[in-house]
C-alpha cells in the first residue's frame, strides 16, 4: 500500500459492521415489498439521497415512507427499521484507528443522515463507553451535514479542501466500488474493503 500522510476513511461496512437486509426485511414487513429497490449500498432512491444530503428533513422523510406503507405506523418504528441494518464497531478496529492517528491525520467521510448519525452515536458509546466517535478523527465529514453525497466527485474535493490535504498524499478506504472509483478520478489514493476484510488487518 503506498504511503500516504492522510487517510479517510468510510463509516458503514469499514468502521461500524453493517446488515443491509435487517432494514430491507424490516420495511418489508411493514408493506413496502419493493423496499429492496429503493435502497441497496450502491444505489439509493431519490428519497433517501435527499435525506442522506440534508435536502429533506426527518419530518419530510417520514411522511414520504407513511405514502408506501399500506398500514399506520409512528416515526419511531420507522426509525427502528431504518436503523436496523446498524450492528456494531469492532474493539480491533477503533484500536487500529488509534494506532494510525498517531502518525497520520484520520479523517471520516460518511453517507449518512441525522436518523442514523445519533443512532451510531449510541451504538458507538455502548460499545465503547465513550461519548463521541468524532474523537478518533482529525476531522468529519457527514454527508447530510456538508450537502454532498459519495460517489459524487465535488464530495472528494470538498473534504480534501477543507482539510487542506493533497489528493496524492491522501489514502481513502471504503467498501464501495462506486466511491473508490470516485475517489481515484480525483488523485487520491485507495483501497477498497471487499466483504469479509477489516482495516486491522490491511498492510500498514
Amino acid at each position: 500500500m503506498p504511503a500516504a500522510k492522510n487517510i479517510i476513511f468510510d463509516l458503514g461496512g469499514v468502521l461500524l459492521n453493517l446488515n443491509y437486509q435487517l432494514t430491507i426485511t424490516a420495511f418489508q414487513q411493514m408493506g413496502i415489498v419493493h423496499f429492496e429497490e429503493m435502497f441497496t449500498q450502491a444505489h439509493a432512491d431519490p428519497l433517501f439521497a435527499s435525506l442522506e444530503t440534508g435536502k429533506i428533513t426527518n419530518e419530510e422523510f417520514y411522511a414520504a415512507l407513511k405514502k408506501h406503507i399500506p398500514v399506520s405506523v409512528s416515526d419511531a418504528q420507522i426509525d427502528a427499521a431504518w436503523n436496523a441494518m446498524l450492528l456494531d464497531f469492532r474493539t480491533e478496529t477503533l484500536q487500529t484507528l488509534k494506532r494510525l492517528s498517531q502518525d497520520h491525520r484520520v479523517y471520516l467521510l460518511s453517507n449518512t443522515n441525522a436518523i442514523h448519525l445519533k443512532k451510531f452515536q449510541e451504538i458507538f458509546t455502548h460499545d465503547t463507553g465513550k461519548p463521541m466517535l468524532e474523537e478518533y478523527f482529525t476531522r468529519c465529514w457527514y454527508s447530510h451535514i456538508i450537502g454532498l453525497r459519495k460517489p459524487d466527485n465535488a464530495i472528494y474535493e470538498f473534504a480534501l479542501a477543507d482539510a487542506g490535504i493533497s489528493a496524492s498524499d491522501t489514502l481513502f478506504i471504503d467498501d464501495s466500488i462506486g466511491n473508490i472509483e470516485a475517489a481515484k478520478a480525483v488523485g487520491i489514493q485507495t483501497k477498497l474493503l471487499l466483504p469479509g476484510m477489516y482495516i486491522e488487518e490491511l498492510d500498514w
